[in-house]
């Protein structure tokens, strides 16, 4: 599998990256705990992931309430995989009772536990997963800078971000002689097309990595949600709706069966045809997949063999609203 270097990191990860948030629950919506993969289940596409060439998996400290770095814990000290590349995010309480935030104490301690549950002496980008508005940004960049030259993290990335926040990243990193942050992880799909507008164009200049997630937007991507069904049993939107309630519009049903309808005049799968279209925009370096399955898995993977041009990418983009 083609594999890009993230940023300036020396770090090469591959074009799809296997996301874990479906690890033991859905994303950190610590109400849904237990709703995602069991660990055999995720035992299963991991070990999809890894035969099929992708050897770097997505984490963070609040997947699942913590099931997700367990589960991949779990299954490194089974499998005992060579060079797989582990990427984990912190800023949402892990268990009921935690704290939150990036404070430069959090910072350290969940990090520490990270790497005690993951069974690694270093994590290869941790990224923040969200700004804290209560905590100055100086002082999470310290705690990471730190934590970057005690070699406990490879590289430092931001998720969730708008521009904004990516400049003062770069300017405080500069003006305090910080390592600069290196990736940036954000959704982007044909329905979330915000970080095109602002923080691809920032990438692009600075020489920073970007990865999209969610490039399926919870799976409407697919075509499994139809205006007037009820949606299927265990699909996000029965587990946790509420990133996703704006799409049940019949303007977003109209444009998706349209996908679909371009994706069978080519062949292919609407997920494929959808992840190709993110993976051709300019700076991206690759997309996260959270698969249920194997099958899902190779469901995404056949988006690298669909090349779009400009022309394509352009009339996908007009289907949607």
């Amino acid at each position: 599998m083609e594999h890009r270097e993230v940023g300036r990191s020396g770090i090469a990860v591959p074009r799809v990256i296997l996301g874990a948030g479906n690890f033991g629950g859905v994303g950190s919506d610590l109400s849904v705990v237990g709703s995602g993969e069991s660990k055999e289940d995720a035992f299963a596409v991991m070990d999809a992931a890894w035969d099929r060439g992708i050897d770097c998996f997505d984490t963070a400290s609040s997947y699942g309430g913590g099931a997700s770095e367990r589960f991949i814990g779990r299954w490194r000290e089974a499998r005992r995989p060579g060079g797989l590349v582990l990427t984990s995010k912190l800023f949402h309480p892990r268990f009921h009772g935690d704290d939150g935030g990036l404070a430069r104490e959090r910072v350290r301690r969940v990090v520490d536990d990270s790497l005690t549950v993951l069974g690694v002496d270093r994590v290869d980008f941790y990224l923040t997963h969200e700004p804290d508005l209560s905590t100055p940004l100086e002082e999470t960049l310290g705690a990471f800078d730190e934590l970057r030259a005690e070699g406990v993290i490879r590289a430092v990335g931001v998720s969730n971000v708008d521009g904004d926040y990516v400049r003062e990243c770069l300017r405080i990193a500069d003006e305090r002689g910080y390592a600069r942050i290196e990736y940036v992880q954000n959704e982007y799909s044909l329905l979330a097309r915000e970080s095109g507008r602002d923080v691809l164009p920032l990438c692009i200049e600075h020489g920073l990595g970007f990865a999209a997630f969610s490039p399926l937007a919870g799976g409407w991507l697919t075509g499994k949600y139809s205006e007037g069904r009820p949606y299927p049993g265990g699909s996000r939107m029965t587990l946790r709706p509420g990133p996703y309630e704006q799409f049940a519009n019949p303007e977003v049903f109209r444009a998706i069966d349209a996908l679909g309808g371009r994706a069978g005049e080519l062949g292919v799968s609407s997920a494929a045809l959808a992840i190709a279209w993110v993976l051709a925009e300019p700076g991206v370096t690759a997309v996260v997949v959270g698969p249920r399955n194997p099958e899902q898995l190779d469901a995404s993977l056949s988006a690298l063999e669909i090349e779009l041009s400009d022309v394509e990418r352009s009339e996908l983009e007009r289907l949607f609203p």
